[in-house]
């Protein structure tokens, strides 16, 4: 074990916690948690300290956390992230970190608890609430289970299929897991009988269990109970409190009806007889650290609370508390405030007076390091010669240290990397080099000590919040999945054709029950479709599930439909091969550039990058770099950072020699790409211009020469740089911004650069021909699904029209410091609409931009729109692929039913480009109106609003629309009539054909690999995996394994989420082992039963004929050859052991030896 020593105090020695100690004065930068650590350190009671907004409370705590150390408990209670009476309620693991914070403050003895100051105002449960009704469980516990679950129930826990966040619980036979509240991950519980036989600790994304716990602590799931008797108060009280009927309003029907209402926290004075404040949950004795402006900042909270109030008190369903009700007044919170030793602090120097202190703190001087410069390090070491003290340096990242450490080495400089605090002010070394998050560093005097942030020396950066990892996003699997088929689904049985999906159902078939996959054709024809087959099944996509063909069982539809399709493809393959024949027969450049200079180019980028968009870049100059020209799409969400992986590429083509055009849809998208390279390239020899409708006539003229010439790097603009793609001296990379965004014609003419240039395509949502290309291996693609940090997906609303709605967008944004767009897409009434809005909200000052204005106008009003000095902009889609406004975070989109799909996922991402919660309304007719198409596309965009969804869009794009043909511009009918994935599938085969130079021979059965029968029932239970979407997915991963390894993990994996695996189970594993091997020797079928059976051989079978004529010469009685493909056998194989074993031995005999495979 590990014993972190405490470091002594620098900043506040001898400030016992028993001082009298009023105010601290001039805690300049990170001084004030230095300060706060110290304090709470020598102090016997706990300490709250409050900040006066969120962001900077998550500082302090990250701060305070680094000079206390990792053994002194610091908690930070946060707030909801939701405004006064919203509509939803706070995230989950918001409301597991308050509750957590609540369960453990009245006894906490010691210790830092930060807190913004607002949320002193808020009223909370009162004091027992989380003793009350949390539960603790322990290992040997009897717990009865249906009790348990009804408990968990009442206590605010959701029960799910499969538990993935904080809240939720999932029952599976004997297996119970919960995410439990304040815990970091879910816990597995092991039930025998009713005894808790283990708890463990499991992963939210793979489902696997890891450590064991003796006992666990269950908090409450929410705020607000929802117990019968917490109902029957709500109900009381709010028939008290409002008049009418209160059946009318949505809050007390879903209360009624035990459901959580989105937003209910606000409603929570109406389920106690008394609420509490966080200041009641406070030990006696707790120190209060607070910034001198508290009451100011308290007053401007309360003043937005009371304006909120009015706004929100005019919907009639949903009516609200008054603001005393729902919060505690700012004089009330103050008054409690007296009766705890309180300490003010502000960077300021206070006025002199009994208990206060102003402590020696200055400013550090400027010492950034500029990577161009000769000594990029210089004004860093004049400040190290003349600084006597000693000095820690913190950076955020082990990369950023390092990258300081060799800076500095080599300087004869006493320097020591140290882990924490404690460990610099222990250490004799003169300079050490933490990982910290420390914003602003501080000079401290008596001892001397200088501490310098990563800010400081390298300038702004953002820091990424630690978010749990998402699992990563394949491509492939995303549509070739089954597990969100729903009843009624189309799905493609590639030798049967398109029929309906029905469900799961279980068989006898010869006297073995087995589970099929029930599939409907047309005229109700039914077919099943044994799981262990489940390669042959795919999802349908390439029309609307209604417009999907149903195939006639028994007939030729489908095998005219496929040979239509075989005969498409072949053309397309070839067609496909002729522009890679093309590409290979002129080599690409193998780009070089200088790695000091790309790291200097790379420390510009403020950013940390995240996982996918570092690999991104990677993949990006690995293409680049090798001899065959690249042609890749990356597709990201809007706002994830695809542009600096454009940069980078940029940078490393141009210092390999070459020229870069950059291909973007609008001329507003050309001005702001323009800008960000200019200003990325500000410091290096690089020209950069922009070629668009904003340029005159002789500015063209002068881009054009500078092009011919070679003095022109870069050029960005519209379609326009199609006419001068021969105007280039030595044209390098073409990157294309939103391909979807471009005609026909325009594909055609980047298409012929293809196989000449090194091509880089971005979009956030490729449409689906690109999808089409990267899905066939035609281009190769990265997805980048992670989002940058402290980014917040965007709330997406659809709705019909309604004032009060329209006008509380507009205002929240408004109040928050924000803007708003407001899309109408028709120029013809856009005035009127422009009047409408006026009237609705007149404390915004509204602005119009559409297309047909002049274009200077429109350039003007964008940038006024940038620069916050108008707060909504009225525009039609012009700013689909405009500039980015971090500060506008709303967008209204009227008449969202007329918008594609990718428009409307580019739309949403015009928003949210900021660590504020962003917001989405989609404002369309009642759906009766609307087509169906429409409200497809809108029930997509609503149900996909978590970040990074752009490629999943992209593929319900392919099932709404249809998928388009691969290369010509017409839509073909094809896949509408053989669906997505067999056409691809079908496309690949023709392509790895032409490749291998053989004619593709695209009417051969499709592979559904080895048919095994050996009559023993293989099967998931379904009281073993209840949930039947489940049980599908678990099916095709079993059929899809492709090692022991992979099957062994799988089967672990299934013990350890469902329990042991039952006998069917056991079977079904075993057969999928089988037949793996099976495959790789080329064997078509094995069948065996009680008294033998036989195993079939393919045409290109991989056997050991040596072996095969031994087995038969040795034991003729029991082996028998008949014919060249058949071999047969007699053996007693009653016991299902004996039967699995002599299938197993006989193929791992019947497999080419290595040696044997030498000696040929």
């Amino acid at each position: 074990m590990c014993l972190t020593v405490p470091a002594p105090s620098i900043l506040i020695a001898g400030a016992a916690a028993s001082g009298p100690v009023s105010g601290w004065g001039r805690l300049i930068g990170a001084s004030a948690a230095l300060a706060v650590a110290e304090f709470a350190r020598q102090s016997d009671a706990p300490v709250l300290v409050l900040a006066e907004d969120p962001r900077h409370a998550d500082l302090l705590e990250a701060e305070v956390r680094f000079f206390a150390g990792d053994d002194f408990p610091v908690w930070h209670f946060v707030e909801w992230e939701t405004l006064p009476w919203d509509s939803f309620s706070p995230h989950q693991d918001i409301i597991s970190q308050r509750l957590t914070v609540l369960s453990m403050l009245p006894s906490l003895e010691r210790g830092v608890v930060v807190a913004s100051a607002p949320v002193l105002l808020q009223r909370l449960p009162p004091l027992n609430y989380v003793a009350a009704r949390s539960l603790s469980l322990r290992t040997g516990q009897v717990l009865r289970r249906e009790q348990f679950t009804e408990s968990l129930s009442e206590t605010g826990y959701l029960r799910v299929p499969q538990v993935t966040e904080h809240g939720e619980f999932a029952v599976r036979g004997s297996l119970i897991d919960v995410f439990p509240m304040g815990s970091e991950h879910p816990v597995r519980i092991d039930f025998f009988d009713d005894d808790i036989e283990s708890l463990r600790y499991f992963s939210a994304d793979s489902q696997r269990s890891g450590e064991t716990l003796e006992s666990l602590d269950l908090l409450p799931a929410r705020e607000v109970p929802l117990d019968p008797d917490a109902v029957r108060d709500f109900r009381a009280r709010y028939r008290e409190r409002f008049e009418g009927q209160p059946g009318r309003s949505r809050v007390y029907r879903d209360v009624s009806d035990g459901i959580a209402h989105g937003g209910v926290e606000y409603y929570l004075p109406l389920f106690f007889e008394e609420t509490a404040g966080l200041l009641d949950y406070l030990p006696r004795d707790c120190f209060v650290v607070a910034p001198t402006a508290l009451d100011s900042v308290l007053e401007r909270t309360w003043d937005e609370i009371a304006e909120r109030h009015e706004l929100c008190s005019l919907d009639p369903e949903r009516p609200v508390l008054d603001p005393g009700e729902t919060f505690a007044t700012t004089a009330a919170v103050l008054a409690d405030l007296q009766s705890h030793l309180t300490v003010n602090i502000s960077a300021q120097s206070l006025a002199e007076a009994p208990g206060v202190v102003n402590l020696p703190t200055r400013l550090p001087p400027a010492m950034k390091i500029e990577a161009r410069y000769e000594d990029p390090a210089g004004a860093l070491v004049a400040f190290l010669d003349e600084f006597e003290g000693r000095v820690l340096f913190t950076t955020d990242s082990p990369g950023r240290r390092e990258q300081l450490f060799d800076l500095l080495a080599g300087r004869d400089l006493e320097l020591a990397r140290v882990e924490s605090w404690a460990d610099f002010v222990s250490t004799d070394r003169r300079i050490g080099i933490a990982i910290a998050p420390l914003e602003n560093g501080v000079l401290l005097a008596d001892p001397d000590v200088a501490i310098i942030s990563e800010q400081q020396l390298f300038g702004d950066r953002v820091r990424a919040r630690s978010r749990r990892r998402r699992a990563e996003r394949d491509p492939e699997a995303i549509i070739r999945q089954l597990d969100d088929l729903e009843t009624g689904s189309p799905v493609v049985h590639a030798e049967y054709g398109v029929g309906r999906y029905i469900g799961l159902k279980t068989l006898e078939a010869g006297g073995i029950t087995g589970e099929f996959l029930h599939l409907e054709y047309a005229d109700g024809d039914k077919l099943y479709v044994p799981v262990h087959a489940l390669e042959l099944i795919s999802r349908y996509t390439g029309a609307s599930p209604e417009n999907a063909p149903l195939h006639r069982l028994g007939s030729d539809q489908w095998a005219k439909a496929r040979q239509r399709a075989i005969r498409k493809i072949r053309d397309a393959a070839a067609e496909l091969l002729d522009i890679y024949a093309r590409r290979a027969a002129r080599p690409g450049h193998r780009f070089r550039w200088s790695e000091p200079d790309y790291r200097a180019f790379e420390d510009d980028f403020p950013f940390d990058p995240t996982e996918d968009q570092a690999r991104t870049i990677d993949e990006v100059l690995e293409d680049l770099a090798s001899h065959e020209p690249m042609d890749r799409i990356v597709c990201g969400d809007v706002g994830f950072g695809k542009t600096e992986v454009a940069l980078r590429a940029t940078f490393a083509a141009v210092h390999g020699g070459k020229q870069v055009g950059v291909l973007v849809p609008t001329t507003l998208l050309a001005q702001q790409h323009g800008q960000n390279f200019k200003d990325r390239f500000a410091d290096w020899p690089v020209r950069v211009e922009v070629l668009s409708r904003f340029q005159s006539a002789k500015q063209v003229r002068e881009i054009v020469a500078g092009l011919e010439s070679g003095s022109v790097d870069v050029v960005i603009g519209t379609h326009r740089l199609l006419q001068h793609t021969r105007s280039f001296k030595d044209i390098g990379l073409v990157i294309i911004d939103e391909e979807h965004r471009f005609g026909v014609r325009h594909k055609e003419l980047i298409r012929s650069l293809r196989s000449e240039v090194d091509v880089l395509t971005l979009t956030a949502t490729p449409i689906p021909r690109t999808l089409n290309m990267a899905m066939g291996g035609i281009r190769d693609m990265s997805l980048i699904t992670t989002p940058p940090a402290e980014r917040l997906s965007v709330k997406t609303f659809v709705g019909e029209w309604n004032d009060v709605v329209i006008r509380e967008a507009c205002l929240r944004e408004i109040k928050r410091g924000g803007q708003v767009y407001f899309i109408h897409n028709r120029v013809e009434d856009i005035a009127r609409m422009g009047e409408r809005l006026s009237k609705l909200v007149p404390e915004a000052t509204i602005r119009v931009g559409h297309g047909q204005m002049p274009e200077r106008e429109l350039e003007q009003v964008m940038l006024d729109f940038y620069h916050r000095r108008f707060n909504v902009l009225l525009c039609t889609t012009i700013v689909e692929s405009g500039i980015d406004v971090p500060t506008a975070n709303t967008i209204i989109i009227n008449r969202a039913d007329r918008f594609g799909l990718a428009q409307l996922h580019q739309l949403r991402g015009r928003v949210g480009r900021s660590h504020h919660r962003a917001y989405a309304y989609l404002v369309a007719p009642p759906k009766a109106a609307m087509t169906a198409d429409a409200a497809k596309r809108l029930e997509a965009i609503d149900s996909l609003e978590d970040l990074g969804s752009g490629f999943t869009l992209a593929t319900h794009d392919l099932e709404i629309r249809g998928a388009g043909e691969l290369l010509g511009d017409e839509q073909s009918g094809q896949i509408q009539e053989i669906g997505f994935s067999l056409y691809t599938e079908l496309l690949g085969r023709a392509v790895d054909s032409l490749r291998a130079g053989r004619e593709p021979d695209l009417d051969a059965p499709f592979d559904a690999g080895v048919e095994i029968n050996l009559h023993v029932p293989a099967m998931l239970p379904d009281d073993y995996v209840p949930d039947v979407h489940l049980r599908l997915m678990l099916y095709k991963r079993i059929s899809a394994t492709e090692s022991p390894e992979e099957l062994r993990e799988l089967q672990v994996e299934l013990i350890d989420r469902f329990g042991l695996l039952p006998p069917a189970t056991k079977n079904l594993v075993r057969i999928a082992g089988i037949k793996r091997d099976a495959l790789a020797l080329g064997i078509e079928k094995i069948d065996a039963a009680d008294a033998g059976g036989y195993i079939l051989f393919g045409d290109n079978s991989a056997i050991d004929p040596v072996e095969l004529v031994k087995i038969v010469q040795n034991d003729s009685h029991s082996y028998r050859l008949q014919g060249s493909h058949r071999l047969s056998f007699r053996l007693d194989l009653a016991d299902l052991e004996a039967r699995f074993r002599a299938i197993e031995d006989l193929l791992q005999k019947l497999a080419v030896k290595p040696e044997s495979r030498q000696a040929s």
